[in-house]
C-alpha cells in the first residue's frame, strides 16, 4: 500500500515539474525597456532618373577645360563679314544751331536805336572729326558802335570726353567811322560741356597785324517745366593790343550778361523774351564813346531759337 501510495506522488510531482508549475513566467511580465520595443523597417525611397538625363550627369559634373570653352567661344566673338558695327561713331551728319536770333527795340524816344543780333554754328562730320561754322553779328552794342559781323570755319577734332579742340581761320567786318575794315585772323578754341552742364566755347584769336585778343562764353539752361526753359548766358572779350579801328582797346573789353525764357513748341523751334546787360571797360568805352555809342547799355530782346 505504502509502495504503490509513493508512487502515485511521484507521478503527480513529474506531471507538475513537466508542466512548469513554480517556473517564473518571464513572457507574462509587460516589458518596458528601449531594446524591447519592436523598429519598423523602412526601405528607401528610389526617384526615377530618365535615361536620357543619367547619361548626361556625368558629362555635367565633369570640370570644364577653359582653354576647350574658349576656342569654342572665340569665333562667336570674331568679326563676321557684313555685320554692322556695334557703334555707329563713323557715320557723317550735319547740325545748325540758331542759338540766338533777336530783334532789341529803342527802349525811349530819345536813347539808342532798335537793332539786331544773331549768333549760329553747326558742324557737319561725325564724333571724331568734324569741320565746325560760326557766325555772329550785332548792331550797336556797348562793345561795338554800328555794326560788327564775323565768321568762322573751323576744323573740330574730338580731344577728350565732352571736349573738342578747333583750330582754323575767322573773318571780321565792321563800321568805323563811315568806312568799312576788314581783317583776317586765325583761331585756336576749345569747346565743350563743363559739370553742372554749362556749355562753354572759349577761342583766341590772333589777327594778321599781329593783334591777339580772346573770346569766353558760357551757357546754362534751367528747365522750369518740360517746355519753359529759362537760359542764362556770359560773355566776356580782351585784347592784348589796342586795335582801334575795330573799336577794341586793351585788357578787358566787356562783360555781358544775359537771361532768355523761351518756349518749345516743338524741341526745334522756341520763340523767346529776355533781357540783356552789356557794359565796355576801359580803353574800349573810351573807343565806343568815340564813335557815339554807349558803353553801358540795358536791353529788352525777343527773338527765336532754332536747330536742325
Amino acid at each position: 500500500m505504502r509502495i504503490s501510495l509513493r508512487a502515485g506522488l511521484a507521478t503527480v510531482v513529474s506531471c507538475l515539474l513537466s508542466a512548469g508549475i513554480g517556473a517564473p513566467n518571464t513572457s507574462a511580465q509587460p516589458a518596458f525597456g528601449i531594446d524591447s520595443i519592436p523598429l519598423r523597417t523602412i526601405a528607401p525611397r528610389t526617384i526615377a532618373i530618365p535615361a536620357a538625363a543619367a547619361a548626361s550627369a556625368p558629362e555635367k559634373s565633369l570640370k570644364k577645360d577653359p582653354f576647350v570653352e574658349r576656342e569654342r567661344t572665340l569665333p562667336n566673338l570674331s568679326p563676321q563679314q557684313g555685320w554692322p558695327s556695334p557703334v555707329n561713331d563713323q557715320e557723317n551728319r550735319l547740325f545748325t544751331l540758331v542759338d540766338l536770333l533777336e530783334y532789341r527795340p529803342k527802349m525811349s524816344a530819345g536813347e539808342g536805336t532798335s537793332d539786331y543780333r544773331w549768333d549760329i554754328e553747326g558742324w557737319y562730320g561725325g564724333d571724331y572729326n568734324r569741320v565746325w561754322f560760326k557766325s555772329e553779328g550785332q548792331q550797336d552794342t556797348a562793345f561795338k558802335a554800328d555794326y560788327d559781323i564775323d565768321f568762322q570755319l573751323l576744323y573740330g577734332r574730338f580731344l577728350w570726353k565732352y571736349y573738342d579742340i578747333q583750330v582754323g581761320g575767322r573773318m571780321e567786318t565792321q563800321s568805323f567811322r563811315g568806312a568799312n575794315v576788314t581783317r583776317g585772323l586765325a583761331v585756336i578754341g576749345l569747346q565743350g560741356l563743363v559739370p553742372y552742364n554749362y556749355e562753354f566755347e572759349s577761342a583766341v584769336f590772333i589777327a594778321q597785324s599781329g593783334a591777339v585778343s580772346a573770346r569766353l562764353s558760357y551757357t546754362k539752361d534751367f528747365l522750369l517745366t518740360q517746355r519753359l526753359i529759362l537760359q542764362g548766358r556770359f560773355e566776356t572779350n580782351l585784347a592784348i593790343q589796342r586795335v582801334e579801328e575795330f573799336t577794341t582797346g586793351s585788357g578787358l573789353n566787356n562783360l555781358e550778361f544775359g537771361a532768355r525764357l523761351r518756349y518749345e513748341i516743338r524741341r526745334e523751334f522756341a520763340p523767346y523774351v529776355g533781357v540783356s546787360l552789356d557794359k565796355s571797360f576801359g580803353e574800349t568805352a573810351t573807343l565806343v564813346r568815340q564813335v557815339g555809342g554807349d558803353p553801358s547799355q540795358i536791353r529788352f530782346v525777343v527773338g527765336l531759337r532754332a536747330w536742325f
